[in-house]
């Protein structure tokens, strides 16, 4: 599922492969929003279905924070009755979007030369950039299948974001939670990453979640969780919601930009770039917020 956040609206792109297990679904079953929108194209050489939707249509409900817009909605998808009514082969998925918007942005009375891009003004105009977030298999060759997990086993999770603009991006994960329905607010959660990048789920007993170090690119961060489940509670299905973020390739990572992992052995958290100093208030467990 890929999302573009432009400047009006917003366009769901989805593989009809959507399980990753060779099972085509249907463009019918999938609708996006609670309002249960249709797709809008269909490309049949690419096996892809779109959504293209207004900000405000569709059901979708908008969050004022103090420096951003936040458009959420839903892409459902609700797997029509078989020949048999006594089995199911598919089950019902939902999956969150979010659309974030800068609330302070450059104005001016002239138009941007095509031939350059600010920095600043590739980083507000978010319909230039593309963020993923990607379960791979064990070599991170390739997406892997959604076969479902087991206790004990790892899930390869990797982030990355694509741009048109040529200015180099570094990409980073600032927060990931995982919840048992759609939402990072909702409750019971779990802070997986927390504190502007710090992997809290590998500061636990008996885990090895931590950042894949070195990066492949800039532009892409790779991270690695032990299989968890809720206690106490009999459904099978988390939702992993994350915030990724991005700062120009060039400026040094900080205390607000940075990945950092607890290191067992050694007993202190380390970050995948930079000086080991902007870890530290991962322990302090308050890393302060932007200015």
């Amino acid at each position: 599922v890929a999302v573009q956040c432009q400047e009006a609206q917003l366009v769901v792109t989805v593989h009809r492969d959507l399980f990753g297990n060779g099972r085509l679904v249907s463009a019918a079953e999938l609708s996006l929003g609670p309002a249960a929108c249709k797709h809008s194209r269909l490309d049949p050489s690419r096996n892809t279905v779109t959504f293209s939707a207004g900000l405000h249509e569709c059901g979708s409900t908008v969050q004022i924070t103090p420096d951003s817009l936040i458009y959420r909605t839903l892409l459902t998808y609700e797997p029509s009755p078989g020949s048999n009514p006594v089995i199911v082969r598919s089950n019902p998925a939902v999956i969150p979007i979010e659309c974030h918007y800068p609330r302070r942005d450059n104005v001016s009375s002239g138009a941007i030369r095509p031939t350059w891009a600010p920095f600043n003004s590739a980083l507000a105009a978010e319909e230039k950039l593309l963020f993923s977030l990607r379960l791979m298999n064990e070599d991170w060759s390739a997406e892997r299948a959604f076969t479902g997990f087991r206790l004990g086993d790892v899930l390869n999770i990797q982030a990355e974001v694509g741009t048109e603009s040529h200015v180099p991006l570094r990409l980073f994960v600032d927060s990931c939670v995982a919840t048992l329905s759609p939402g990072a607010e909702a409750s019971p959660h779990y802070a997986i990453i927390d504190f502007n990048g710090c992997l809290v789920d590998g500061r636990s007993d008996a885990t090895s979640s931590a950042f894949v170090t070195p990066r492949p690119r800039q532009d892409v961060l790779r991270f690695q969780i032990d299989v968890f489940r809720f206690a106490g509670d009999p459904r099978n299905l988390i939702y992993i919601t994350c915030h990724l973020k991005v700062t120009p390739a060039e400026q040094s990572p900080d205390a607000l930009n940075k990945a950092c992992s607890f290191n067992k052995a050694r007993n202190t958290w380390a970050p995948v770039e930079g000086t080991r100093d902007i870890c530290s208030c991962c322990e302090l467990g308050n890393c302060g917020s932007p200015a």
